[in-house]
């Protein structure tokens, strides 16, 4: 460690510990000569401790432009009464915990938030509860900030008048971890965002997808739960991110998905899990990416890959009982499958090195003539589908002939 190194972190600690020495608590209670939020901030200095006692305020916009801790006792409830932002934050370092806010109210043009975040750094919003706000948390040009343990709430029935419950514009290093999230139009946004950390979330019943990224590079989304929403997760427009051991669950409906992939490239997806969707993964433009030890369970679909899409290589997933396993639009192929197990593969091993011995086509003609005519999907499970299936897989015609798996593996991949 260089000197000036040390010599910087000696001065940090100092300053800090300066800094808390002098920190004073004011205690905020509706009995008490203190019996506003905003008198409370008013006579804070940085640093300071706010304890809000509890009972429900109702002070419409609240302004705080100085670093403080806010913290409620009891779970105090903030109310924006339909109309206001409730938070709204425009310093460093501000610390918010075990506060219920409800009802900022709908504005198309501010995009009121229960708490909002605005140019600041090393913000935290920790064990709060939000009802029926039109944005929950919203950062905007905000850096290393911290979103953690918060239950978060609405009662949206129409997309266009339900705001995003944990809402990220144009920030960077933002950990976002161990929220519920519900009743959103997206359960998590992020537009224009690089190196977010999304982890243990669980996001459902959102009335679009339960994450959103766009034009948001170098992201981390591991160990969520995705579940009854219109679709799981979209990713579009961006790139360098992983997905790592989620869950995409149930999420069903005619254009529903467990995950939405558009104009991406050089991203990881893996160990993940699609259980239940309408499509486990559409693929729309994206490109150099690796799926890689995912589980495809009881999907519609699981794989809906489009023609556009080039150089991602599938390896070592499972494909359970899938209705269609692979579909595309083309009889090209510009896409790896290799050692994948799939459950519907009928061929043998007589070497027994628990790889098949003749190639897996996971496109089926049946498939291609669902995408092109709906309504043969009656004849789905017919003998009469099963034999074109088996001849198209003998002679393909109108499949994709390289898209087939030369090494399919006899076993599931643990």
């Amino acid at each position: 460690m260089s000197l000036i190194l040390k010599i910087f972190i000696t001065s940090l600690l100092i300053t800090l510990l300066l800094t808390n020495s002098h920190a004073k608590k004011i205690f905020v209670d509706k009995k008490s000569d203190i019996s506003t939020i905003k008198s409370a901030i008013a006579l804070a200095k940085p640093f300071d401790e706010i304890i809000i006692g509890e009972g429900i305020y109702a002070e419409g916009n609240i302004i705080i432009e100085k670093p403080l801790r806010i913290i409620g006792k009891n779970y105090p409830t903030i109310d924006g009464e339909g109309h206001h932002e409730i938070f709204t934050v425009h310093s460093d370092n501000v610390f918010i915990a075990g506060i219920v806010f409800k009802n900022a109210g709908v504005d198309y043009l501010k995009e009121n938030a229960a708490v909002r975040f605005e140019n600041v750094k090393n913000g935290e919003v920790t064990d709060c509860k939000f009802y029926g706000n039109f944005f929950g948390i919203y950062l905007a040009k905000s850096n290393r900030c911290k979103i953690k343990n918060n239950h978060i709430e609405s009662y949206g029935e129409k997309e266009a008048s339900s705001g995003n419950g944990i809402h990220m514009w144009n920030c960077r290093e933002i950990d976002v971890a161990n929220n519920r999230i519900t009743g959103h139009r997206d359960g998590i946004y992020l537009e224009f965002v690089k190196q977010a950390n999304i982890t243990d979330n669980y996001s459902a019943n959102n009335l679009r997808y339960g994450l959103h990224f766009m034009f948001s590079d170098s992201c981390h989304y591991y160990s969520n739960q995705f579940e009854y929403n219109s679709a799981g997760v979209a990713v579009m427009y961006s790139h360098y991110v992983e997905m790592t051991k989620n869950k995409f669950m149930n999420n069903w409906g005619p254009a529903s998905y467990g995950l939405l992939l558009k104009d991406i490239t050089d991203s990881k997806i893996t160990l993940n899990q699609f259980i239940g969707n309408t499509s486990g993964i559409y693929i729309e433009g994206c490109n150099r990416s690796e799926f890689q030890n995912n589980l495809f369970e009881k999907n519609g679909w699981a794989i809906k890959l489009m023609a556009n899409s080039s150089d991602n290589v599938f390896t070592k997933n499972n494909f359970l009982s899938n209705t269609f396993d692979v579909s595309t639009n083309s009889r090209q192929n510009f896409n790896t499958f290799a050692s994948n197990y799939w459950n519907k593969y009928q061929g043998y091993d007589l070497d027994k090195n628990g790889i098949g011995d003749i190639p897996y086509r996971p496109v089926k003609l049946y498939s291609i003539m669902v995408e092109q005519n709906k309504p043969s999907l009656i004849l789905l499970n017919s003998l009469f589908i099963e034999l074109l299936n088996v001849a198209e897989s003998v002679f393909p015609s109108l499949t994709p002939e390289t898209l087939l798996d030369n090494t399919p593996l006899l076993r599931r991949v643990n």
